[in-house]
């Protein structure tokens, strides 16, 4: 069995920030700020001066790395974080509050402000835990110092370079964002946006002119619905169904190496032994998601075009039902 530490959890840990030296005026902080002002057309001794104050923080370059003592998947486990009392509470008081708002985003972006209040809930809590890190210093770090023994250390360190540049375009044009923290991998705000999908996918849904997913949670619900939108959720299409898996061994590993991606039809599913609860009649591609319970047998589902929509936010299946099931739970919860 594989690890499974989600980022969002990870963005959570609440030990106290140790900040280390200013990463300064060397010869890769010049080189990378020469890379990011030509690539995002910024000054280049601004950048370089954003860079050079940035601190290194230790606690990220560690956090970067799989877990020392792995722990087997179990989806029954991880459903529980999300799914407790008060985090559904939460739910209830945030969507009684921007009613009119998850109304609007549903009829803009055709997203049910379900799967929209799911997002906020897990990531962070809806607000409550958006992360200790001062996002410039976390994506510095990881730009100019990514663990070399790291196996994929060139492409981490490559995305991080990309993600430090989208984020110095931003607080090149909103000053404000100097201070603004976020998990250790630099995703900020209710909904936990990497700056790349600030630039891509975050809109101005309360409409003063800027956009503000740190303190602005009606930016951050028509963000999120415009983010499902923009991957291309199909409004009225449900997220997964039910099955009942009788399926031989071969035949199963067959349906299981897509993995999130929908690939087989009903009819092909229902050859293979894969029993699909209330679908007649559905004529979409469909993927068995397969999801453990530590020495419990698996759960599974058969997850649609719009569940793969929901794995674009965080390639998980896990993650994908967590969101689901909370939001459900929330909208239960209203309507009691």
């Amino acid at each position: 069995m594989g690890t499974f530490i989600p980022l969002a959890l990870k963005a959570k840990t609440k030990n106290k920030v140790v900040l280390g030296k200013a990463l300064g005026n060397t010869p890769t902080v010049k080189a990378l700020a020469s890379r990011l002002s030509a690539q995002h057309q910024l000054p280049k001794a601004w950048v370089q001066q954003k860079i050079a104050a940035a601190r290194l923080l230790p606690q990220v370059q560690q956090m970067v790395w799989p877990p020392i003592s792995p722990t087997a998947k179990n989806w029954q486990a991880y459903r529980a974080r999300f799914l407790q009392t008060q985090r559904i509470q939460a739910g209830v008081a945030f969507a009684q509050k921007y009613a009119e708002e998850l109304n609007r985003a549903e009829a803009s972006y055709g997203v049910p402000s379900a799967y929209v209040l799911g997002v906020l809930g897990v990531e962070t809590f809806f607000g409550q835990h958006q992360g200790q890190f001062k996002v410039l210093d976390a994506l510095a770090t990881l730009s100019i110092a990514f663990p070399k023994e790291h196996p994929y250390a060139s492409e981490r360190q490559a995305f991080f370079e990309s993600e430090l540049g989208h984020h110095l375009q931003q607080l090149r044009g909103q000053p404000s964002l100097k201070k603004q923290l976020g998990s250790f991998a630099g995703a900020s705000g209710w909904p936990q946006f990497m700056p790349s999908s600030i630039a891509k996918f975050a809109v101005d849904f309360d409409g003063n002119g800027r956009i503000d997913l740190s303190r602005s949670p009606v930016d951050a619900i028509g963000s999120v619905a415009h983010y499902f939108q923009a991957y291309g959720w199909q409004t009225g299409m449900p997220t997964h169904f039910e099955v009942k898996v009788n399926a031989n061994e071969a035949d199963l590993a067959a349906l299981l190496a897509p993995d999130i991606v929908p690939s087989w039809s009903l009819a092909h599913l229902q050859d293979k032994g894969v029993e699909v609860m209330s679908a007649s009649g559905y004529a979409q591609p469909l993927a068995l998601v397969q999801l453990f319970n530590a020495d419990d047998p698996p759960s599974y589902v058969a997850g649609t075009e719009n569940f793969f929509v929901i794995t674009r936010y965080n390639r998980s299946s896990y993650y994908a039902l967590a969101v689901i099931d909370l939001g459900d739970a929330v909208v239960k919860a209203l309507a009691e």
